[in-house]
């Protein structure tokens, strides 16, 4: 292991993140589990960044994915492919925008840059209105969106981005309010910064912020939003990256919390589609995604192998439930860990929905980040035998916990358990 990460090192840029005193190679997967090259097995609670969807190794996304590399590995879109047209047909049906075309990339950075193309060339305007503490990728369009300063290594940008507050309900000038107070500041703020520019293409936003903490504003904040981004004629952007295919449980997407004007104008996605493999995608009602007048195509976006996995993986996570498996499931494990936190003073909050749920901790006594803590908390699970990730806008001292849907009561209970240990011995 030693002489991998003396390579790894040897040949990777330093800003290339790796978990743990001890970086951790993982050899295989089977269901929530994980081995890595000792042998020691892990439960899942992070999935590979909120990828690894359903499950490791899931029978029936191996078995689609053998089956057609064994046809044909890639075609490009410059040919007719059969599961990618099976695949946009259900997901513009899933999307809830009506006449939706769909177009297929590699990431959820990709994703987000076609949304960015398709906004500013359909208004003919590069102003972007983004949300404070967001993450949108990590291209030179996305970055520049990206109103999280330690995801955002550049102040460069093709865009004129604007930041909207609202995405962080604990924190902030409007944390004391009510729900319905703080929604109402939030949209005379918007209020008041559109009177003071000229009108901007689109605000794209996350309905839960992922990289920044699992933050989220209170349900219904986007559909004020987007009163007066229709007044304004500014589209809506949903990056549902980390939001969609059903892991907050209440909803099949994150926008659906917001959802009193109806679909977003423009909608993103990424990694759980895949369970893995490289998919990411953009929806769009047909004058938008049509307003390009130039050629483009994608070499690997919507490849045969991608889209045969994610069609697999799609089907199964809606024959199974695993929406509504996320949601109870949960449910159980959010007041479980709100129980051990009780006893913890630096866990600050315990928050989320479904299976998207993080806990900030801070110095005890106070509301200062603790990211220090939060990385003894990220080694001490992994002793354990858990894995999970990390993340918050002011620093990393949010533990995110995302483990694939089909989480069982037992496995829920057995990561919690794990967690509290850690929790309590990171103080």
């Amino acid at each position: 292991m030693n002489d991998l990460f003396a390579r790894h090192r040897a040949v990777s840029p330093d800003w290339l993140t790796l978990y743990y005193d001890r970086p951790l190679e993982i050899t295989h997967g089977e269901g929530r589990h994980v081995w890595d090259a000792d042998g020691k097995r892990y439960l899942d609670f992070f999935g590979g960044i909120l990828t690894t969807m359903t499950a490791h190794a899931l029978p029936e996304v191996t078995k689609a994915i053998s089956e057609q590399a064994g046809r044909i590995l890639h075609s490009s879109t410059l040919y007719l492919n059969r599961p990618l047209v099976d695949l946009a047909e259900r997901v513009a049906t899933l999307s809830g925008i009506p006449d939706a075309r769909v177009f297929f990339t590699t990431s959820g950075t990709e994703a987000n840059d076609t949304a960015l193309l398709l906004a500013t060339t359909y208004r003919g305007s590069n102003q972007i209105l983004a949300m404070r503490n967001s993450y949108h990728g990590r291209s030179f369009s996305t970055v520049s969106v990206t109103g999280n300063r330690g995801w955002s290594p550049t102040s460069l940008s093709p865009l004129q981005t604007l930041y909207v507050h609202g995405g962080v309900r604990t924190r902030g000038p409007y944390a004391e309010l009510t729900d319905a107070e703080f929604i109402a500041a939030c949209v005379r703020d918007l209020e008041d910064l559109l009177g003071h520019t000229r009108r901007p293409a689109a605000l794209i936003a996350e309905p839960i912020q992922g990289v920044g903490g699992f933050t989220s504003p209170p349900d219904g904040l986007y559909a004020a939003f987007r009163e007066v981004l229709d007044r304004h004629g500014i589209l809506w952007i949903s990056d549902e990256v980390q939001t969609g295919w059903g892991r907050t449980g209440d909803h099949f997407w994150g926008w659906q919390a917001h959802a009193r004007n109806g679909p977003p104008d423009i909608l993103t996605f990424a990694k759980g589609i895949g369970n893995g493999m490289s998919v990411g995608g953009v929806v769009a009602r047909s004058e938008v995604m049509n307003c390009l007048d130039a050629n483009s195509i994608s070499t690997f976006g919507g490849s045969p192998v991608t889209m045969a996995a994610g069609l697999a993986n799609l089907t199964y996570l809606l024959d199974h439930d695993l929406q509504g498996n996320a949601r109870r499931v949960g449910g159980l494990l959010v007041e479980r860990l709100r129980a051990l936190a009780a006893r913890v003073p630096s866990v600050h909050e315990v928050r989320g929905r479904g299976l998207m749920i993080g806990i900030e901790l801070v110095e005890p006594g106070t509301d200062r980040a603790a990211p220090e803590a939060a990385a003894a908390v990220l080694e001490a699970a992994r002793e354990g035998g858990l894995l999970i990730g990390k993340g918050g806008g002011h620093s990393t001292s949010v533990l995110r916990i995302a483990p694939p849907l089909s989480l069982s009561v037992a496995e829920a209970e057995e990561g919690a358990s794990i967690l509290g240990e850690a929790l309590r011995a990171a103080g």
